[in-house]
């Protein structure tokens, strides 16, 4: 494949990256500026390709969104191809790494893009506010482009701890929270404005949700009169393109291609990279405050503290000042990612998530059903607002055991979504589930056929929740299934016919 022109006059290098440590190294291209970190996320995007090359992969889904944009008269396909590769170049943006290899993704799964927050920082000029502006509407429409028939997307940014080094304000102080919370609301506003002219391409006409004003004061010039405008732009929208388009997803490999340091909202809770060496936000915290890392170290000997760490308590603040503007990950224990990144929604919580209680009058369904004959009955319960709060699965032809089972399961769900669990999370790992019964579905429209039971729960709450039918599974799996089957219950196991006296009498001393 031959790269576009946006690639020429590039400098590009090859290096040997791999996938993961057990897997062979292979050579992979990308800009000679670029770190070797970038290579190895190329790598993971493509882990079975002999060879990787950065300009071949960004050229497919920049081609396709930039082709399907003048094909939509939304733009020349020239035009859109070099904005995403000018913010691809700088590092600014880029995809969730599944739509850099395949823009069919499963329905359930929301397409991301990730902004780079320090890239948008310029060392003279300060934050690039008009470029952060056009980039939320430019991941906005090529989201749109690329998934059309997605109801949501997710647009959001990492590196923030970045950011705020960058304009030397400290992570943990009030002042940085405001500046977060402008740049959340600037970057949501754009993105729904922009939904709102995508109705045509998408076919949805959604009611925008309602969320809360930022600070009417920050420290970076010009931030939150910007984000006032954007707030009531966005406020008086009659429609969106998209149920929800500005949400904090956990980080893949495109965080890794940009150089993120740290993901989403996170702050830096180790003032040094996995190889000893000072992060970029920590050498800009030094410069902020006039000090050479040997100067640092000198005032570490002392007792001084010039790079005091992250806390808990300041991850939790800043969640809480960003909560009411963008939807986030629940805060949860903190987990290494494979490529070395602190995942987004998972730094250290002070204190456990608490939980959204259910009003004590709910609304909610009683869904019947009967899945390869088995009938099933579904019930849930919902917030106010609408939202899956609870389910019950009752079964008629299962033994009291597996009853039981299911019963705890589902309580178990149910304490996930009250937790915000979101139900993304539990369609995508339960949809496709397989075991006992199978077949075709009756008494439910909005599925055809299941794998399992726990399948067609889930292939339902996708449907009454997500607004998702899910691609049905093939025939022959089903047929296949169903012929394996043991219609009989499976639970409790047969216990054995003789009592315990019949097999002591059985019993002789052996001397």
């Amino acid at each position: 494949m031959k790269a576009s022109k946006a690639w020429q006059g590039v400098r590009l290098r090859w290096v040997e990256a791999a996938a993961d440590p057990d897997s062979a190294p292979i050579p992979v291209l990308l800009p000679t500026s670029w770190d070797d970190g970038a290579a190895t996320a190329l790598a993971a995007m493509r882990p079975m390709a002999r060879r990787v090359s950065l300009p071949d992969l960004a050229d497919g889904w920049i081609g396709l969104a930039a082709a399907r944009a003048e094909a939509a008269g939304l733009f020349a396909a020239t035009a859109l191809a070099q904005k995403l590769h000018d913010l691809l170049l700088r590092r600014r943006g880029a995809v969730g790494a599944e739509l850099w290899t395949d823009t069919a993704i499963a329905a359930d799964r929301m397409p991301r893009f990730v902004l780079n927050l320090p890239a948008f920082l310029d060392p003279s000029t300060g934050f690039d506010l008009s470029g952060f502006q056009d980039a939320a509407a430019l991941a906005t429409i090529t989201l749109a482009l690329l998934r059309p028939d997605a109801r949501r997307i997710a647009v959001g940014f990492a590196d923030l701890d970045g950011l705020l080094a960058g304009l030397g304000l400290s992570y943990d102080s009030v002042a940085g929270r405001d500046v977060a919370a402008c740049v959340a609301a600037v970057m949501r506003g754009h993105a729904e404005i922009a939904s709102a002219r995508l109705s045509s391409l998408t076919g949805l006409y959604a009611l925008p949700d309602i969320w809360s004003a930022p600070p009417l004061h920050c420290v970076v010039a010009g931030l939150a009169d910007a984000a006032a405008r954007a707030f009531h732009d966005a406020a008086a929208l009659p429609s969106c393109g998209h149920i929800a388009v500005a949400a904090q997803t956990p980080a893949d490999a495109a965080e890794i291609l940009l150089g993120v340091e740290t993901t989403g909202l996170a702050p830096a809770f180790a003032r040094v990279s996995v190889d000893g060496r000072l992060t970029r936000a920590t050498r800009q915290m030094l410069a902020a405050q006039n000090l050479s890392p040997d100067q640092a170290l000198a005032a570490m000997l002392r007792g001084e503290q010039p790079l005091p760490s992250a806390s808990a308590e300041a991850h939790a603040a800043m969640h809480a000042a960003l909560a009411p503007i963008l939807p986030l990950v629940p805060l949860a224990q903190p987990r290494l990612g494979r490529l070395g990144l602190v995942q987004q929604g998972q730094p250290l919580s002070p204190r456990p998530v608490q939980p959204v209680e259910l009003p004590m009058r709910r609304s909610g369904t009683m869904q019947k059903a009967a899945v390869g004959g088995h009938r099933v009955y579904l019930r849930t319960a919902e917030y106010e607002d609408g939202k899956l709060g609870e389910i019950g699965i009752s079964l008629q032809k299962e033994t009291p055991a597996f009853r039981a089972l299911m019963d705890a399961f589902a309580a178990s769900v149910s304490l996930g979504l009250q937790h915000g669990v979101p139900l993304e999370q539990f369609v995508e790992t339960f949809v496709g589930t397989r075991f006992g019964v199978a077949g075709m579905v009756e008494g439910d429209p909005s599925v055809g056929a299941a794998t399992s039971t726990l399948d067609y729960v889930f292939r339902h709450l996708a449907a009454a929740h997500l607004g998702q039918r899910l691609p049905e599974p093939d025939e022959s799996e089903i047929a296949q299934l169903s012929s394996v089957v043991d219609f009989e219950p499976t639970l409790p196991l047969e216990w054995p016919q003789e009592t315990p006296e019949t097999r002591r009498r059985r019993l002789r001393l052996v001397s």
